[in-house]
């Protein structure tokens, strides 16, 4: 029977000629992920078990980005038991402060993940690698204990939804964008369980940070994955990085959809999700004034180098409003590096902002940027529901990194095109 891309990389692993949607199925799985917060509940439900040893060390991969360097006492255990965990078992791909990063960026970068991959992580945005054509989900922490243990997981296969992505974008538009509008048009539970697979020649214009920003999100519309076709800019990403040989996997052309959409690059504005929800997205005739606090550039949603670079375009010359707390993450050490080496730290500190080692952080109200009472934040990360940095009376308001720096400058929620 004919079946999408993620179909087919399911039917693979599984080892079966086809599946179709609804079915449940065991499948091999490339690569098993948990971080600090879910690796320790993970580690727990593995010794009740009464597992003794992994299943594939290579396969396993711990990192610590939520609390690290641990900002407290109970951080620094969670990383206790991860750390000793990776000793134990000889674990490989155990990542600490000094070799950490977000692990959504960490891991592409690393090439542990790529086409043709199915990769489960104990972490939601693990859908970030159907940018190189990999099928990439969250679980929970006991499915990933199972994991470890028998380096397969079950699935349920998901019907799907088609998005064909046609023109070129505008200048200030990118992949944050993008599925922001199309969070706000089919909502939070518009995908719900279903593979958003992304088509349409206007892919091309679109960076492999693009992608990830854009598959990472799946999970705000409810979607079990995300994922693009495998093309040149995913290889030439792959290349020298991915420590196995790509599979390319296509879609049928008659493979079923349960809807088509087409989305009209050119005709997207700058979009930004109110809170308290992804999908209550408005475009800058909207916004109204909007007073801000703070501004966050980074997150395993937008701390790649184009983001930093994107944030040093609209920072170079220009200066943080005074009583905005400006705070770029850069995704991994790779691209702190880069940002150093290319200048940008320097138009980041000239600016008034600071420059943060790779974490977590504020995104997740965990800490280096927690918003106190009625504070308001410009955010790149991916959540903005009641509490998610800080006090159950913030606000946070989820932009581009060209929004986001923009607004920084003027001291409220500003687009790029006002500067």
């Amino acid at each position: 029977m004919a079946m999408t891309m993620s179909q087919k990389i399911l039917a693979y692993h599984a080892g079966l000629d086809s599946v179709e949607p609804g079915q449940l199925i065991s499948a091999k799985l490339d690569l098993v992920l948990a971080n600090d917060i879910t690796g320790p509940v993970a580690i727990k439900e593995f010794k009740k078990a009464g597992a003794g040893s992994v299943k594939e060390k290579d396969k396993i991969a711990l990192v610590m980005d939520h609390f690290a360097p641990n900002k407290d006492i109970k951080s620094a255990q969670q990383c206790k038991i991860c750390r000793e965990f990776a000793a134990e078992q000889g674990i490989e791909n155990y990542f600490d402060v000094g070799a950490m990063g977000i692990e959504h960026a960490l891991l592409p970068e690393q090439g542990l993940v790529g086409a043709g991959d199915l990769v489960i992580g104990a972490d939601s945005h693990t859908c970030t690698y159907g940018a190189l054509g990999a099928f990439s989900t969250g679980v929970g922490s006991t499915d990933m204990a199972a994991g470890m243990m028998s380096q397969t997981c079950w699935f349920k296969v998901p019907s799907a939804i088609k998005f064909v992505l046609k023109g070129k974008p505008a200048k200030y538009i990118c992949g944050k964008d993008i599925i922001l509008h199309i969070i706000g048009m089919i909502g939070v539970d518009g995908a719900l369980y279903k593979s958003m697979e992304f088509t349409g020649d206007g892919i091309k214009y679109l960076s492999i940070d693009d992608r990830f920003t854009i598959c990472n999100m799946a999970i705000e519309a409810g979607a079990k994955n995300g994922i693009f076709p495998v093309d040149d800019v995913a290889l030439d990403y792959m290349k020298g990085r991915f420590k196995r040989q790509p599979k390319i996997f296509e879609a049928d052309p008659d493979a079923e959809y349960e809807r088509v959409i087409e989305i009209d690059l050119s005709a997207l504005r700058p979009t930004v999700a109110f809170p308290h929800l992804p999908e209550n997205t408005k475009t800058p005739d909207e916004w109204g004034d909007i007073k801000i606090d703070q501004v966050v550039i980074g997150s395993c949603t937008n701390g790649h180098i184009s983001d930093m670079r994107i944030a040093a375009e609209i920072l170079k010359g220009r200066k943080v409003a005074k009583n905005v707390r400006a705070i770029i993450i850069p995704a991994t050490n790779e691209i702190y590096l880069l940002a150093v080496h290319e200048g940008l730290v320097d138009i980041f500190i000239n600016a008034g902002a600071i420059v943060s080692t790779p974490t977590c952080g504020p995104c997740l109200g965990g800490y280096m940027g927690i918003l106190a009472e009625n504070e308001r934040a410009v955010s790149t990360t991916n959540r903005n529901f009641v509490g998610r940095m800080g006090h159950v009376t913030s606000e946070v308001y989820l932009a581009s990194p060209y929004v986001a720096a923009a607004s920084a400058v003027t001291g409220r929620l500003t687009s790029p095109e006002e500067l």
